[in-house]
């Protein structure tokens, strides 16, 4: 568990910094198209604060996969469910998303295709190189 921790606050410390960074291009992004005339100075430091705090527990919850105890498929739903749970939280607070069950639905379905997709990509990566790995080894056992 003291892995974990350290993990956690290492990893958060680092997506922590690069949060402000992302939320400067994404007001950029919108001022540059027209989306967004203004920003009130309340929004903004919500919005600074939010994606610190997001940034911080995504990258911190990755640590979660330094327990070898705990199962690689319940470290992936831990993973998704503390995920989901930090986005939603913070996009309903700063009503980046309306609080009604549509747009909830739709948050949640976006969210589920996304993490999935990212993890099928992780996999396929991950089962590539494995088997690269086996048929190298197996040419030298040969």
């Amino acid at each position: 568990m003291k892995k974990f921790l350290s993990a956690f606050f290492m990893r958060g410390i680092i997506g922590a910094a690069c949060g402000p960074v992302v939320l400067a291009i994404v007001y950029g992004i919108l001022g540059a198209t027209g989306a967004a005339e203004y920003l009130v100075p309340g929004e903004v430091c919500m919005g600074i604060l939010s994606v610190t705090v997001m940034a911080y527990i995504a990258a911190g919850i990755t640590g979660i996969y330094t327990l070898e105890q705990l199962p690689l498929s319940i470290a992936i739903l831990l993973h998704g469910a503390i995920l989901y749970l930090d986005y939603l939280i913070m996009y309903l607070a700063n009503r980046w998303i309306p609080g009604n069950a549509t747009a909830i639905g739709v948050f949640t379905g976006i969210f589920v295709i996304g993490f999935a997709l990212i993890w099928l990509v992780i996999y396929c990566s991950i089962r590539s190189k494995t088997q690269k790995l086996n048929q190298k080894l197996s040419r030298e056992q040969a």
